[in-house]
């Protein structure tokens, strides 16, 4: 890889927060969207986290990830509950202050019918100090992002607003694209042929998948690459061994 199409990769962290999650309680639904989401736009999901609601494990996190990716997003933690810290967290690892920030009191203010902003309401205001606000069309409730953390609600029709907003702003690098080539072999008759072919090709990767349909074993091999060409060379010199194997048989 060239050190233009090194600098054109954009990564990603995804640290999805609660409990819930570990527990099984709640079965997650973003990390898959997420991912499909930044593919589509030019961003490399490179890792995902699951971590507790625990103020220490949260601040570890995304100070690590922070500081290894382009961007971080969150999931989870910023509701009206005493147990939605992740608000908290977020401050912390950054070091800076928190409190109810004027900007999302107007918008929560504005969402509620009088006297209905309660106490508990208003703890979806309070936001870290230097924080710029994240829209929310669904419940108002505005996310908030600081550094290059993006800190967005755990509900997915929420999050998905939320990433809607954010996408404008993000910078994109250059797209990651694939083929599929059907083998109608099992996978052990290919890894050879398809190991030499990995080394063979710098900058492409090559995935196999087994299948078992009926008692009958097939593999689908997907080949990745941002460079098309690249990605189209490799593709062929699959299929050619693929047919080349499958003619012995």
């Amino acid at each position: 890889m060239s050190a233009d199409q090194a600098s054109d990769i954009v990564t990603a962290g995804f640290l999805v927060i609660g409990d819930e999650i570990l527990s099984g309680r709640t079965k997650d639904r973003n990390i898959g969207y997420l991912a499909e989401y930044l593919t589509a736009i030019g961003i490399e999901l490179s890792e995902v986290r699951i971590v507790p609601d625990i103020e220490d494990r949260i601040v570890e996190a995304v100070r690590e990830l922070s500081a290894r990716y382009t961007y971080v997003f969150t999931s989870g933690g910023i509701g009206p509950t005493h147990d939605d810290i992740t608000a908290d967290s977020i401050a912390k690892a950054f070091g800076v202050p928190i409190d109810h920030d004027p900007r999302a009191i107007a918008i929560l203010t504005a969402f509620y019918p009088e006297g209905q902003l309660t106490e508990a309401r208003a703890r979806m205001a309070r936001i870290p100090q230097g924080a710029d606000l994240i829209e929310n069309s669904v419940s108002k409730a505005p996310g908030f992002r600081i550094g290059n953390v993006h800190v967005m609600a755990g509900v997915p029709a929420i999050m998905q607003a939320m990433l809607d907003a954010i996408a404008p702003t993000l910078r994109t690098g250059a797209k990651m694209h694939s083929l599929a080539v059907d083998a109608d072999l099992p996978e052990s008759r290919v890894a050879g042929a398809l190991r030499e072919i990995q080394e063979s090709h710098p900058g492409v990767l090559i995935g196999s998948y087994p299948r078992s349909i009926d008692g009958r074993f097939s593999t689908q091999v997907v080949v990745r690459s941002r460079d098309t060409e690249a990605m189209e060379r490799a593709g062929a010199a699959v299929r050619a061994a693929i047919a080349a194997v499958a003619a012995t048989s």
